[in-house]
């Protein structure tokens, strides 16, 4: 019965909502859509939190942050305590605030949430994040003495920095060997700048490197070394190079002009600064009527681009229903309200083009959902005779990725999955080969940030543990 009290008296105080732009003015520009918590509003919605002896919400978080220490600091307006709270096991706060599902990780474990809305912790990691940067008062944890052990990280992804994080405050000597000439992997070249500022991802890089991390940018492990010459010079490898090679749709046409993977179209946008232009003089396409394949994350990130780049239709064209979408909600909302349109239970069956070699149109055919397949999901099953066209003169395919093959190609004694992964155990990230770890993408395929970071922090101890006992 005190529970239930606790929770009425929790929800007695609605959800604080975040103020954002307004959907008819972001669709003209790529600054953040949310503007964040004001410190009144952050308290606000701090003081909705429960404060439960057992937090089942940090349970629900890969990286265990201490969310009701860091929620009630804030509610004493200890902005900065609460920021170094959560740094204590979340090397990237102001990141994790905006891109981690926290609607299926921490915040669906709220005991609020089993009546009304769970706390905002999200929106409240990010504030506190936020606010220390723009205090200018980021100090640097306590970082132990030093230990001699010299560690190569390879992939500056969130994997990779948060591995890198944890074993610097351990006292050893990191590099991370980037393969881009800027640090962040999919931070920097995947999720648009309206989602995620640059600013914010190269900040927490900058953080690292005051901690002591040292980076080298430009350095394709596979090419400029490999992963056996590097364990010549260090103690132990982690590999969080990601998953950065695109999957295709294999259907009729294409190859025409036209049809993009999401990596070379996000890239071009975000790492290489297209929408910069004439600053950054990046060629990218700029079609009237984009289709984008897929659901997740990234085809919404590539359908909210397009609609920047003055796109007059933009679809979405996904083989399930809506339920079955792998993107956030909030995303998804975002898409809506900026004018994306949905082709549900569409599949392409090919692409067509002009005598000039460009796309024109797209044959599509309506799926109904049969029994589960193997992701849990149900199946997708073509009506028959169902077939129609969509005019488009740009297609985006955002149905995946796999891991780029150089590495495990040079490395021939790390074991590698049917599917290119990484073969890698799951709370330590020790690899088939003596001194090497693996976490992040590499290893699971493409999955969310939080995750990798949480195999970055499993597999630091690990590797800890390791090279101190060598």
């Amino acid at each position: 019965m005190a529970e239930e009290k606790k929770i009425k008296l929790g929800n007695k105080i609605p959800r604080t909502p975040m103020p954002e732009q307004k959907p008819e003015d972001r669709v003209k520009n790529f600054d953040e859509v949310p503007f964040g918590y004001t410190p009144e509003l952050a308290i606000k919605e701090a003081s909705r939190c429960l404060q439960c002896k057992k937090p089942a919400c940090v349970n629900g978080c890969p990286v265990n942050v201490k969310i009701p220490e860091f929620i009630s600091l804030i509610t004493e307006g200890k902005f900065i305590e609460a920021a170094m709270k959560v740094k204590e096991t979340n090397a990237l706060p102001a990141v994790c605030g905006r891109v981690c599902p926290q609607e299926s990780q921490c915040e669906s474990q709220c005991i609020l949430g089993k009546k009304g809305e769970p706390v905002a912790i999200g929106r409240l990691e990010r504030f506190v994040a936020d606010y220390e940067r723009a205090q200018g008062e980021v100090k640097l944890p306590e970082i132990a003495a030093k230990t001699g052990k010299k560690i190569a990280i390879v992939g500056s992804g969130p994997a990779g920095l948060t591995c890198a994080g944890d074993l610097i405050k351990l006292g050893h000597d990191v590099t991370i060997f980037e393969a881009l000439h800027e640090a962040g992997g999919v931070l920097i070249y995947g999720i648009p700048e309206f989602r995620l500022p640059k600013a914010i991802v190269k900040a927490e890089v900058e953080y690292l490197q005051k901690m002591g991390v040292k980076l080298e940018v430009d350095h394709v492990i596979g090419k400029i070394a490999t992963i056996d010459e590097l364990l010549e010079e260090y103690d132990a490898v982690f590999v969080g190079a990601g998953a950065g090679l695109p999957m295709f749709l294999n259907i009729p046409g294409e190859n025409l002009n036209g049809v993009y993977s999401a990596n070379e179209f996000l890239t071009r946008s975000n790492l290489m600064k297209a929408y910069l232009f004439p600053e950054y003089d990046t060629p990218i396409v700029k079609g009237k009527n984009v289709a984008v394949f897929g659901a997740g994350n990234v085809a919404m990130d590539s359908a909210r681009t397009a609609l920047r780049f003055g796109a007059e239709n933009v679809y979405i064209v996904y083989r399930r229903s809506r339920a079955e979408m792998p993107a956030r909600a909030e995303e998804v909302h975002h898409a809506e309200e900026e004018g994306v349109q949905f082709k549900l239970l569409c599949s392409p069956i090919r692409f067509i083009g002009d005598e000039n070699g460009w796309l024109k149109q797209v044959e599509l055919i309506q799926m109904e959902l049969g029994e589960p397949d193997a992701s849990g999901r149900r199946r997708p099953i073509p009506i028959e005779g169902s077939n129609f066209f969509l005019d488009i003169d740009t297609a985006i395919i955002a149905i995946g990725t796999t891991p780029n093959p150089l590495i495990p190609s040079t490395t021939p004694d790390i074991e590698v999955s049917k599917k290119g992964t990484i073969v890698a155990d799951e709370e330590t990230g020790k690899t088939t080969k003596e001194g090497v770890f693996a976490g992040g993408d590499v290893v699971t395929g493409a999955a969310t940030v939080i995750l990798a970071m949480g195999a970055g922090k499993k597999a630091a101890k690990a590797i800890h543990e390791y090279v101190m006992n060598k």
